[in-house]
């Protein structure tokens, strides 16, 4: 018995040792894990590849062949779809609706969100309200923004017809169906839902200011638009630059408010490329082609935004 104690214990201290072993080597797996924030960013890695890298990798392969929508894959035909696209009228007019809705649209989405985040960051009566009604539009979704505004745009009888009456103007404005109004009617709808996002960016800006410099510059004897030119707007370079980045990359990708309140008419005068990159693959059923139109739209956003980034910087070494 007295022998027999030693044997049955010595696989049971064996059995903890490994254990503990095991435990070790897991705790270091997991700090290593954390270190390097792989333990965190794991499952966001893995749906960034596989919802965003992967269907970039098969878009890519793709414009190179003529596979279509019934899932039929094509055979390879190198550049064809490109040489097309690049000789396709509706191509070149479909991105020259896209840039005039860029061209009109981030200006005022831009000033107008810089001027509504100083108005509620300088207003001291109820600002939550403020900040409440200039944000609120942006969390509509798409749809039910379109359908207000296109009932507001409804000739005879909507809100905009009925203000124009009520000064004497009776005559109704095709706004959405009018070719010289819809565009305009579009952007207007679009600065309206989508300032909301510039004017939090702005104003998170204008929160990360130091107090003191305006403090100082008042005891100086620095107008309010002094130190609004001097301290605010200097400071607000670096935001300005990001905002126009992301405003003009949102614009370029304008599609959902044009498909619901226009559909790309009256005769295609509205039709951006998006648009048309959907009616190739989706109604033309030529995926292949669409996808060749995607890429030339991203190399134009790719382009657009290393240039502002690159005029941003060559205006801040300018300054320094």
């Amino acid at each position: 018995m007295s022998v027999s104690l030693p044997k049955a214990a010595a696989p049971a201290g064996a059995e903890r040792a490994g254990g503990d072993a095991a435990r070790n080597a897991a705790a270091r797996v997991r700090r290593k894990w954390s270190e390097h924030g792989l333990l965190f960013t794991g499952p966001f890695l893995l749906g960034y590849l596989l919802f965003l890298v992967w269907p970039l990798v098969m878009g890519f392969k793709m414009s190179f062949g003529n596979d279509n929508i019934a899932g039929i894959n094509g055979k390879f035909i190198g550049f064809d779809n490109y040489t097309e696209a690049f000789h396709d009228p509706a191509v070149w007019r479909s991105l020259w609706h896209t840039l005039l809705f860029t061209l009109m649209s981030t200006p005022p989405l831009v000033l107008l969100g810089l001027v509504l985040a100083l108005l509620a960051h300088n207003l001291r009566v109820v600002r939550w309200l403020w900040r409440l009604s200039f944000f609120a539009p942006f969390v509509l979704p798409s749809a039910v923004v379109a359908l207000i505004w296109t009932w507001m745009y409804q000739p005879g009888f909507g809100l905009f017809d009925q203000t124009l009456a009520k000064i004497g103007i009776h005559d109704s404005i095709g706004w959405l169906t009018d070719a010289d109004w819809a565009m305009a009617s579009v952007v207007l709808t679009t600065v309206w839902w989508t300032v909301g996002f510039n004017f939090l960016l702005y104003l998170a800006a204008l929160q990360a200011i130091p107090q003191q410099l305006h403090e100082a510059a008042e005891i100086d004897g620095a107008t309010p638009w002094q130190r609004l030119l001097r301290i605010t707007l200097p400071l607000l370079k670096r935001t300005t630059g990001m905002v126009v980045v992301l405003q003009l990359i949102a614009s370029l990708k304008i599609f959902d408010q044009i498909y619901l309140m226009t559909g790309g008419g009256p005769d295609d005068s509205t039709r951006p490329i998006l648009e048309y990159m959907y009616d190739a693959g989706f109604t033309g059923y030529r995926i292949g082609y669409a996808s060749a139109v995607s890429y030339i739209l991203f190399a134009v956003i790719v382009v657009v935004s290393l240039a502002q980034l690159r005029l941003g910087r060559s205006r801040e070494e300018g300054a320094a």
